[in-house]
């Protein structure tokens, strides 16, 4: 197992009670680099400071039936991950996406799309939770269920208003292009049974001061964005409003301090590709049109994390083709501005691919953060990469060459 301290020092003076600590970064690869499909992972840390890791691995993706959920144990005091373990498979289906959170009873939930028919749009969403997760190996859960949701009139409402209104200002070479894709969106937002599913999860659950958890949603079949939400600790979960854009996906959620809610999104639309963002300003039931931010992006995934002190963390693939360079930026105002960025990897284009983050609040300060790695100069073949880094690191910027 590879592991690698790339700056960062504490220097412990002998004789005195101080210590010096500059910027912290370490980082391994959770197994080495092998010939299954590696991806979607998720990371949380547990109260006992154990650092938990889930992805999805098998031969594919949504077309291999072989795919599961896997995870591996990081025990606190230890320098290397544990074997892999199974966290979820169900037998003959792919088993995808995976994220994690722990809910404000401190429940550990585990969520994932069970694809039925081998496409996106045939995804039920899965859940299961465990009280008992601090021991070695993989959690022991306690319950398991799918998360039926049910979203209404006003989704069809929201969507075919929005879809009418592009049909007015799109220019006529387009309208003749996908005059029929919008059609059939209308239709199928009218449809219960399309509307209620294939909505898949990605990107960290957010859990809200007021105990709200918010689950963020997006559909391959719509190409935009939901959050289920629950006030209950998971018993029951209700369907936000959509969150409308063109091609706004895999939303994760951070909030302002003065509660405003912002999602940020992967671009699956076309030019400018840009991190696309929405606003909610009653904890996630409803959220203005997606926008493009600042932030550039090539339609990958998107990862945000509000840190205790109300900065933000931003990690993308920040650049608009491909996935050779994964950023990390920090805002001190709110996402107003980014004064601040460092490159967890940084390789020539088709030299590398680093995607699909994951990040979570370590107790201490640390920030955890997981991301699907492959490396043409370390070998064919992929892993999850795994990497703990501060605030600090981030602000000192990347090292000159």
């Amino acid at each position: 197992m590879m592991k690698e301290t790339l700056i960062g020092v504490c220097a412990i003076l002998l004789g005195t009670f101080s210590v010096q600590c500059g910027p912290q970064y370490t980082s391994q690869l959770i197994e080495p680099l092998n010939d299954r499909h590696n991806h979607g992972s998720s990371v949380v840390e547990l109260s006992n400071g154990d650092v938990l890791v889930s992805w999805y691995k098998g031969s594919g993706e949504r077309t291999a039936d072989d795919v599961r959920i896997v995870g591996a144990r990081l025990r606190q005091g230890e320098e290397t991950f544990s074997e892999v373990f199974e966290m979820a498979d169900t037998l003959g289906f792919p088993d995808c996406n995976s994220t994690m959170t722990l809910d404000a009873e401190g429940k550990l939930w585990l969520f994932w799309p069970l694809i039925v028919a081998n496409r996106w749009e045939t995804a039920i969403l899965m859940s299961r939770y465990s009280t008992r997760y601090l021991d070695s190996g993989p959690p022991i859960w306690d319950w398991q269920s799918p998360i039926l949701l049910k979203p209404g009139d006003r989704f069809e409402e929201k969507t075919v208003a929005a879809i009418e209104e592009m049909e007015k200002t799109f220019p006529e070479p387009l309208l003749e292009r996908y005059g029929e894709a919008l059609k059939k969106l209308k239709g199928d937002a009218a449809d219960k049974y399309s509307r209620r599913m294939g909505w898949m999860p990605r990107a960290s659950p957010t859990l809200l001061p007021s105990g709200r958890l918010l689950l963020p949603l997006y559909s391959d079949g719509f190409s935009f964005s939901l959050v289920a939400y629950t006030d209950d600790n998971g018993d029951s979960w209700t369907a936000s409003e959509p969150i409308l854009s063109v091609g706004g996906v895999q939303p994760s959620i951070v909030w302002k301090r003065d509660g405003t809610l912002v999602a940020f999104m992967r671009d699956n639309g076309p030019p400018p590709k840009r991190i696309i963002v929405s606003e909610s300003k009653d904890d996630g039931d409803t959220w203005t049109p997606g926008t493009d931010s600042e932030l550039l992006d090539s339609g990958a995934g998107v990862e945000a994390l509000r840190l205790a002190n109300g900065n933000w963390v931003v990690l993308h693939n920040d650049v608009e083709d491909g996935r050779h360079s994964l950023a990390a930026h920090l805002s001190d105002d709110d996402g107003q501005s980014w004064k601040w960025v460092r490159h967890l990897e940084l390789e020539e284009e088709e030299k590398g691919s680093f995607g699909y983050p994951s990040m979570h609040p370590g107790a201490d300060g640390e920030i955890h953060a997981t991301y699907t790695y492959k490396k043409e100069a370390e070998g064919p073949g992929g892993t999850i990469k795994y990497a703990a880094f501060d605030e600090e690191w981030i602000r000192e910027g990347d090292p000159e060459k």
